[in-house]
C-alpha cells in the first residue's frame, strides 16, 4: 500500500513538471531589446517621405495608434504632451513619433489636422503609408493591429505601449498605457540620463 502511495506521488511529481515545462515553452516572451524597431519607410504628415533616421539625434517616442481612436490614442499624446511639460530643457532632446495603424483613413491631411490639437505633444510628428509599409513597420516593433468592426466607423485594436527609443535610434524601454504624466516624464528623463 505505500509502495502504490509513493508511485501514485512520483507520477502526479512526474506530470506537474511535464505541464510546467510546456507552459513555459508555450507562453509568449517578450523580444529582447535590440530586437525592437528598425527600418521603415513612411510618409509625414507634410507629405515628405521618411525613414527611421528621423529617430538620429533626439530621445523619441513612438507610439502607434490612429487618428478615430475614441480613448487610448488621444489619452496616450495627452500624457505624452504633459510630461514633456515637465521635462524642462531635456524636452529639447526629445520627440514623439505618432504611426498610424490605419493607412485607409489616416492620410497625411489627417494626421496633421489631428496632431494640430493643442493638448498634444508640439511638433509630433505623424506618420502614415501603404497598407504593407505599416505592416513592416508594425512587424519592426513588434506591434500588434486589427481592424475592428465593420462600416466607416470601425475601430482598430493595437498595442497601446509607447517605445522610448535613444539618440542612435535604438530601444531604451517601454512606457505602458495609464502611467500619470509625471511618472512618464520621470522614465525620460531618467532613461536621458544614463546615455
Amino acid at each position: 500500500m505505500k509502495r502504490s502511495w509513493i508511485l501514485l506521488a512520483a507520477m502526479a511529481l512526474a506530470a506537474a513538471l511535464v505541464a510546467g515545462l510546456a507552459w513555459r515553452a508555450a507562453r509568449p516572451s517578450a523580444p529582447p531589446p535590440s530586437d525592437v524597431g528598425g527600418a521603415f519607410h513612411l510618409t509625414d504628415q507634410d507629405g515628405a517621405r521618411v525613414d527611421e533616421t528621423i529617430l538620429k539625434g533626439r530621445w523619441t517616442a513612438v507610439f502607434f495608434g490612429y487618428t478615430f481612436c475614441p480613448d487610448v490614442c488621444p489619452t496616450t499624446l495627452t500624457t505624452l504632451a504633459q510630461a514633456v511639460d515637465r521635462m524642462g530643457d531635456r524636452a529639447k532632446a526629445f520627440q514623439v513619433v505618432f504611426i498610424s495603424v490605419d493607412p485607409a483613413r489616416d492620410t497625411p491631411a489627417q494626421l496633421k489636422a489631428y496632431l494640430a490639437n493643442p493638448s498634444f505633444p508640439r511638433r509630433a510628428i505623424g506618420l502614415t503609408g501603404a497598407p504593407a509599409e505599416i505592416a513592416a513597420a508594425a512587424r519592426a516593433y513588434h506591434v500588434y493591429y486589427k481592424k475592428a468592426g465593420g462600416g466607416p466607423g470601425y475601430g482598430v485594436d493595437h498595442t497601446s505601449i509607447v517605445y522610448l527609443m535613444d539618440p542612435k535610434g535604438r530601444f531604451a524601454r517601454p512606457i505602458a498605457f495609464g502611467v500619470p504624466p509625471a511618472e512618464v516624464a520621470s522614465q525620460i528623463t531618467t532613461a536621458m540620463g544614463g546615455s
